[in-house]
């Protein structure tokens, strides 16, 4: 710590010995959240696991409510884009350092309420799209999952922010210093705005279900924006439609917004998708912009799945 403390002073930057000694690690209960068949957990704020949670719960009620059936056409994938739009609008103008939010009387947890759920499932047009965007999120991540013969399980992200972080080596101990600092705010009205001791807003958020048979499921992805909607992917083509793990992974992907390198702020599809699902979705509002096969703009998607007798499927 004293080295980086005082490397870091030297190169200009804010960061003091006190700063280091002062941070504590904090071992947090998750987010969590109730799906037909299990039960979903994500990481609290300042990451935006409740806009992961809030995008398959919105999904889900929208599902059993319109009939929808398997994970793939129109009514599939307009209602999970329109359902992402609610829990960004939440995630955009609430998410932040714990202590931010408290002191504006916000907690995450509202948010995932039978009641707000609700709500933002009636804001849903199933013929139409909501008009988009909102303000983007970036990010440059990796997503791990591992698990052991003792039925351990860990879903894992590690990110440096942009691709070279802040592009800050400190050369004593070769530490790439990474720049989440840029996801505040100098607006000092704004929730996201920069004061002492705060934390951050940072888009990484390792996802875990508990199904009611037994099941436990680690998946995710990386990507920015497009890490909450990847988790919906996987998710819901395996748990809600009976995908295999694979199938679930391997399907052609979609993302609204912005990811690492982009700054295009459309509908994004991998060109694997039905071309008449596209004219719908580009009929019914939708910005629809059409992206090569497997392409890296929609990250790199990943899970793993523990049966109750132990089994383990893996899938990336």
């Amino acid at each position: 710590a004293s080295a980086i403390a005082a490397e870091h002073e030297r190169l200009g930057g804010p960061i003091r010995l006190s700063d280091l000694q002062a941070q504590r690690a904090a071992s947090l209960p998750p987010l969590s959240v109730k799906v037909a068949g299990a039960r979903l957990y994500n990481m609290a704020p300042p990451t935006q696991g409740v806009a992961s949670l809030m995008i398959l719960a919105i999904f889900d009620k929208l599902r059993l409510r319109h009939d929808i059936r398997d994970a793939q056409g129109f009514e599939y994938l307009h209602a999970i884009v329109e359902a992402t739009k609610q829990a960004f609008k939440v995630r955009n103008r609430h998410v932040a350092d714990p202590a931010s939010m408290a002191v504006r009387g916000v907690t995450p947890e509202e948010f995932l309420t039978d009641a707000f759920i609700d709500n933002c499932v009636e804001a849903v047009d199933m013929a139409r799209a909501l008009a988009w965007p909102e303000k983007a999120i970036h990010g440059d991540t990796v997503w791990m999952g591992t698990a052991d013969s003792a039925g351990r399980m860990v879903s894992y992200i590690q990110s440096v922010y942009w691709e070279f972080g802040s592009g800050v080596v400190l050369s004593d101990t070769g530490i790439v210093w990474q720049n989440r600092g840029s996801s505040f705010s100098l607006d000092a009205a704004s929730h996201l705005a920069l004061a002492p001791h705060r934390q951050p807003f940072h888009t990484l958020n390792p996802a875990h279900a508990r199904f009611d048979d037994g099941r436990h499921m680690v998946y995710g992805a990386m990507g920015g924006d497009g890490q909450p909607q990847s988790q919906s992917a996987l998710f819901s083509r395996y748990a809600m439609f009976g995908q295999t793990l694979q199938a679930a992974v391997s399907a052609p992907r979609w993302l609204l917004g912005k990811t690492w390198g982009q700054e295009s702020t459309t509908l994004k599809f991998e060109n694997r998708v039905d071309p008449m699902t596209l004219q719908a979705l580009a009929a019914a509002g939708h910005d629809v912009e059409v992206l090569s096969d497997y392409s890296d703009t929609m990250g790199h998607a990943g899970a793993i799945v523990r049966l109750p007798d132990g089994l383990y499927l893996g899938a990336a």
